[in-house]
């Protein structure tokens, strides 16, 4: 076999593959042997026709196509490798020659992956910023513990307050005609949650315990709903329940109640250490961020359309098994969303150019720099994984292998690798 290589544009080769006469021969011969054990032939058993009598039954063209089927995958494969071309689609093919006794001669045109010309990425100086907590940090930290913990206490009488959890029955009406969902009995609604439209819930603000209250609202010109949006309604409500927080006081008691410590100073101490450690955490997240971001703004690379495509089909596929996890269809989140397909797919867009640029400038600057992972880092790494699922890390690795996910999982490591390279070099 033999390939020539042609740039025909940017991104885009032709590979002639040449085929020896007589594997094409070979792969015909062997197409006609499986036919013969697939169609009834008059005169001969199943598998024991000839293969003169075989393209006589299923023509020429269908013994051709049969080999070519297995021959081509076989040969573009190894003119890829030969040629050491990076394919980032399928190919489209092209017959140039065909005909027994003659070498088999093909192009395959293919997208290819894009060199990357590299700008400065190394001594950018992109520190990482200082990280201080104030008070009013740590009063906010103490008030949201306050609120965790506050018991809902049930009042006998009283009107609904912001905050207040209310126990209500309702229905809704457009016009005089109930709509559908618009019902619910003994339902728990914290006021403020921003569960209802926009409205309702501070339409029942003042009512007491046991009033009844005609809210009117109108429905959001763009409600998932089309049937009630922008529309006009009334909600008949019941106010059977009025529950309200009972918040402890900052003292020595409120720390002992909530915490492992004895007082208020230490509860302040420990949650003063944790919002620090959390912002550093931020920051150095941060930091890697804008070193990632310069060096790939730095570099210059003119992507394939098809790479931008392949990565938001995987991104709605992510999305897809999100959503299915939380028992929701992609139709039911077009419908919440009041999107569709075409504008999800658009809306993914922007942040596919930015991961795919930033995959193939990280691989560039890994090249460059020789950086690569070890089989131990490898086992390394599976070892770490296998740990946060809870697996046995010799089958989570035969597992990679078999669903051919090892490589990919090696090339994470060198992204990662890259990544701290470039902290490193930049700080």
């Amino acid at each position: 076999m033999s390939v020539s290589v042609e740039k025909i544009e940017k991104n885009v080769v032709a590979l002639e593959v040449t085929v020896d006469a007589g594997k094409f021969v070979l792969a015909v011969n062997q197409a006609a042997k499986a036919y013969a054990k697939k169609v009834n032939i008059p005169g001969f058993r199943k598998g024991k026709a000839p293969r003169r009598m075989v393209e006589l039954h299923v023509g020429k063209d269908a013994l051709y196509d049969e080999a070519l089927d297995h021959l081509i995958g076989v040969a573009y494969a190894e003119a890829v490798e030969e040629s050491g071309i990076n394919p980032v689609e399928r190919p489209s093919v092209d017959l140039v020659q065909i005909e027994e006794g003659k070498d088999l001669i093909f192009k395959a045109k293919v997208s290819v992956k894009p060199e990357v010309e590299l700008g400065e990425y190394i001594g950018l100086h992109i520190t990482q910023d200082a990280v201080s907590v104030t008070d009013e940090q740590v009063l906010e930290e103490l008030k949201n513990k306050q609120q965790q913990h506050a018991r809902l206490i049930t009042l006998d009488e009283g009107m609904v307050e912001y905050e207040d959890t209310v126990t209500i029955d309702f229905e809704g009406f457009t016009g005089d005609v109930p709509f559908v969902g618009g019902k619910g009995e003994n339902y728990e609604l914290v006021i403020g949650s921003g569960t209802f439209i926009p409205g309702f819930e501070e339409g029942l603000i003042g009512a007491e315990i046991g009033q009844h209250v005609d809210v009117n609202l109108t429905f959001p010109n763009e409600y998932h709903s089309e049937e009630l949006a922008g529309k006009e309604a009334v909600f008949k409500t019941d106010i059977k329940k009025i529950q309200r927080k009972e918040i402890s006081s900052l003292d020595d008691e409120f720390a002992k109640d909530v915490s492992e410590f004895e007082t208020l100073d230490e509860l302040k101490t420990d949650l003063r250490n944790k919002l620090l450690l959390r912002g550093e955490i931020q920051a150095k997240r941060d930091q890697i961020e804008a070193v990632i971001s310069k060096v790939v703004d730095n570099a210059s690379v003119e992507i394939p359309e098809v790479m931008f495509t392949e990565q938001i089909k995987a991104m709605a596929e992510n999305l897809n098994r999100t959503l299915a996890l939380q028992g929701m269809s992609l139709e039911q989140y077009y419908q919440y969303t009041n999107s569709t397909e075409e504008t999800m797919l658009e809306r993914l867009r922007p942040q596919a150019v930015e991961s795919v640029k930033k995959d193939l400038v990280l691989e560039a600057i890994a090249k460059a720099e020789g950086i690569e992972a070890t089989e131990d880092e490898v086992d390394e790494g599976i070892q770490k994984l296998a740990e946060n699922y809870q697996q046995d890390a010799t089958s989570l690795k035969q597992s990679l292998i078999a669903r051919g996910e090892l490589e990919f999982f090696k090339r994470s490591l060198i992204s990662e690798k890259t990544v701290n390279f470039l902290v490193e070099q930049n700080s």
